[in-house]
């Protein structure tokens, strides 16, 4: 496909993901689209965005669901996101959250949590998945949207925020766990991730609530 078929096609793409979403919204009130990353990692925190983009569409032709984009493709749209959106907000739950209370409802605080960091008041928030997040400090009305990172373009926008975010803050503690490769695998249960378990024992940054970091705690009991 030429060039400029591929853009003509990403921008009927991106204008049709805009009517679904506003359909969604059935309102002109200001929302935010809400997405999560991390859920599946051994290690670190569940990051979550949440975006309120500005329109039109056209602005919007390449930002995707972020497990269908390269790293170069994240960096460069979450620098644009970023940029150009009305409001960008980043949630966290930690390891400990996560074991305290369960993966599930950690991400949902993580997505409540980003949203009541925004620096513009919403009315709605669109959050993929079946659950809506959980708000810390304020009921706010929110709609779970089943595969909102493929149907709504300010989800994906959060996808992509929420993936690079915590990647970037799990390389940044590769430097305190050297022996771990989390530069690498960012928390991720790979083989060498496994290995480093077995050796060492768990971190701090471990979920230990999770089967694989659970047996190499019951492996590693004296050291931790």
């Amino acid at each position: 496909m030429r060039t400029e078929e591929r853009l003509a096609a990403r921008q009927l793409r991106a204008q049709r993901l805009w009517r679904e979403e506003q359909m969604l919204v059935e309102s002109t009130c200001v929302y935010a689209g809400v997405d999560e990353a991390g859920r599946g990692a051994l290690a670190g925190p569940v990051v979550a965005a949440a975006v309120v983009l500005n329109g039109p569409p056209e602005r919007w032709v390449f930002v995707d669901d972020s497990k269908s984009l390269t790293y170069r493709q994240r960096e460069a749209l979450y620098e644009r996101i970023l940029r150009d959106a009305a409001a960008v907000s980043v949630g966290f739950a930690s390891a400990a959250e996560i074991d305290e209370m369960n993966i599930l409802q950690a991400a949902r605080l993580a997505m409540g949590r980003a949203v009541e960091g925004l620096s513009v008041p919403v009315g709605l928030v669109l959050a993929d998945g079946p659950y809506a997040p959980v708000f810390p400090t304020r009921p706010l009305r929110a709609v779970p949207v089943i595969d909102g990172d493929a149907r709504c373009l300010s989800i994906a926008a959060a996808s992509i925020v929420a993936k690079v975010a915590r990647d970037r803050w799990m390389r940044g503690q590769a430097g305190a766990y050297p022996a771990y490769g989390f530069e690498r695998h960012v928390g991720y249960g790979t083989p060498e991730h496994l290995s480093a378990l077995a050796t060492h024992g768990p971190t701090p940054l471990h979920r230990r609530s999770f089967a694989p970091v659970r047996r190499a705690c019951q492996a590693t009991l004296g050291i931790w």
